[in-house]
């Protein structure tokens, strides 16, 4: 028998408790077929030998968002300015560029606005219209949840007309005055991005192949795109044909996920037996559901946004966010219309990953996926929680009661941890984006960026689930603090249970795909993770980034 590939290493962690050590792995096509003495004397068309590095399984994120990132990658990044005169200046000198090129009516775009970065100012809209005139202008902020225009885009969406009304779950911000302040939180959003919407699909292909190369940098081989085809979140009502041309093309230099967001599905009728017995549900056409597709693009969970973001004081609390007296943010649609449409779905066979930030949010996505289960019962893959931002002692038991997965972004605690903290204040504090005490409940903890949210340095993520330090230095919720072991595991075997794809991921083990990440030391017993290079990633046995040229 000969090989495709040999890979050595001083050591690989495979993370089968069968084989925990390897110090070769041989490869034939796009899966491992042995180690070690299994692979002995073989000889292989190609060797790649890492004598001082270690191997682990392929980093799997669980929730990020793709096309956005990929897009903002040619818009202007204003997580860079420090101080309103800065953005300004940004600003500024991407209008004149665009007045250079001779197109008068172009968006000017940017992304990562963050008002920490700025005393907690929001830009003006009367300084904004002074620079931009009639350009239209799309700034996003760094949480997604909402984005700052001027009064040329407001008028096009119509936000000016005197009868304008907010759409359901959203908010076109207004001054004490009536006057909108340029900042549209939330699903209002969509009034912008239905001006912009929807990008073409080879426009897409483009955005995605320049975001996994960077994923394959980060020793990524596997990522969920959370929400994809419709809502705010969506870039195009065919998008996941922009996935499939990506593969086809070699385009696409990470394993995708797609979770399609809830306004993407659709009523579905069939057999009086089909859907549980009711004969209904909600889904893709052809009564397609999760699961569906290859080992290169396939169908995830349903994504549900129910509430916004922490540093937006959008996402729904039960108690007021701290400086803003009887603001504890909001649900974005009514609990009945969103049990009516989860339900739909999840009995067409889609599990429920149901954003929810806020502790009100968890405690309806908990009742959804409780009922959901009790009525139709438990899938195969566990329903989610994404964020499972502020979580109270007592929604982790009912969690670890339900057998589902959570996916809070450790990431978060460095560059917005100390803004979460001022947002709920000490006592809450120690419920943000909780580690250990999800583990101990018995919920399957899952690792995740939501890029561009915040970065997909997922070294700096791991390390930040182990220390809890934020960018000030102080801790956050030290009690929470896993081990590195278990935040390896975050982004390998637990994710690949959270997404559905043990089977094929997560460790590596004879008939799994060969998806490697070379860490220039152990992940387990270096000082720090967030210090270790990626040397080198590997995708179904092929080279996806190689640091040493």
């Amino acid at each position: 028998m000969q090989l495709d590939l040999i890979v050595r290493a001083r050591e690989i962690l495979t993370l089968d408790p069968a084989r925990p050590v390897a110090t070769a792995v041989g490869v034939i096509g796009e899966r491992i077929v042995g180690f070690d003495a299994e692979i002995a004397g073989l000889p292989a068309l190609r060797e790649l030998d890492f004598p001082t590095a270690t191997v682990t399984p392929g980093l799997i994120d669980a929730h990020c968002h793709t096309a956005w990132w990929g897009l903002g990658l040619a818009a202007i990044d204003l997580s860079q300015a420090r101080g309103l005169d800065e953005l300004y200046a940004l600003v500024a000198a991407e209008a004149a560029r665009l007045d250079a090129a001779g197109d008068p009516h172009a968006w000017l775009h940017g992304t990562g606005f963050n008002q920490a970065h700025h005393g907690g100012a929001f830009p003006d809209i009367a300084r904004l219209d002074e620079i931009t005139g009639g350009r239209p202008l799309y700034l996003r902020h760094t949480s997604g949840h909402a984005s700052i225009t001027n009064t040329a885009t407001l008028r096009l969406v119509g936000a000016l007309e005197p009868d304008f009304e907010n759409p359901t779950g959203g908010v076109v911000v207004r001054d004490a005055a009536g006057d909108p302040t340029g900042l549209v939180e939330e699903a209002a959003q969509g009034l912008v991005q239905a001006m912009l919407l929807p990008y073409a699909t080879d426009q897409l292909v483009t955005a995605l192949d320049a975001a996994t190369r960077r994923y394959a940098a980060e020793g990524i081989t596997s990522f969920t795109e959370a929400g994809v085809g419709g809502g705010w979140i969506g870039h195009s009502p065919v998008e996941v044909a922009a996935y499939q041309a990506a593969a086809e093309r070699g385009r696409l230099h990470a394993r995708a996920q797609l979770m399609p967001a809830l306004d993407a599905l659709r009523p579905l009728s069939g057999h009086a037996s089909d859907f549980h017995g009711t004969g209904a549900g909600a889904g893709l056409d052809l009564g397609i559901r999760a699961g569906f597709g290859d080992d290169r693009v396939r169908f995830g969970h349903v994504k549900v946004f129910l509430d916004g973001s922490l540093l937006g004081a959008t996402a729904a609390v039960t108690e007021d966010y701290c400086g803003h007296e009887h603001n504890t943010g909001y649900l974005l649609d009514e609990p009945e219309v969103y049990r009516e449409r989860a339900l739909a779905a999840y009995r067409a066979g889609w599990p429920l990953a149901l954003h929810a930030i806020g502790d009100a949010a968890i405690d309806l996505a908990l009742d959804l996926i409780s009922e959901a289960q009790e009525r139709y019962g438990t899938h195969e893959v566990p329903c989610r929680i994404e964020h499972f931002g502020i979580a109270r002692p007592d929604q982790l038991a009912r969690a670890g009661g339900l057998g589902i997965a959570v996916t809070p972004q450790a990431g978060f605690i460095g560059p917005i941890g100390d803004q979460m903290a001022d947002r709920v204040g000490p006592e809450r504090a120690p419920w943000l984006y909780r580690g250990r005490s999800v583990i101990d409940a018995g919920i399957l903890l899952t690792g995740s960026s939501d890029l561009p949210v915040a970065d997909n340095n997922l070294r700096r993520g791991m390390q930040a689930a182990v220390d809890r330090r934020t960018d000030s230095g102080a801790v956050l919720g030290p009690e929470e603090a896993i081990t590195p072991e278990e935040a390896l595991r975050t982004h390998t075997v637990w994710a690949a249970q959270a997404t559905g794809q043990l089977a094929s991921r997560g460790t590596l083990e004879r008939g799994k795909l060969a998806d490697l990440t070379v860490f220039s030391d152990s992940p387990l017993t270096a000082p720090s993770i967030a210090d270790l290079d990626v040397v080198a990633t590997i995708l179904g046995g092929a080279l996806s980034y190689d640091a040493r040229g």
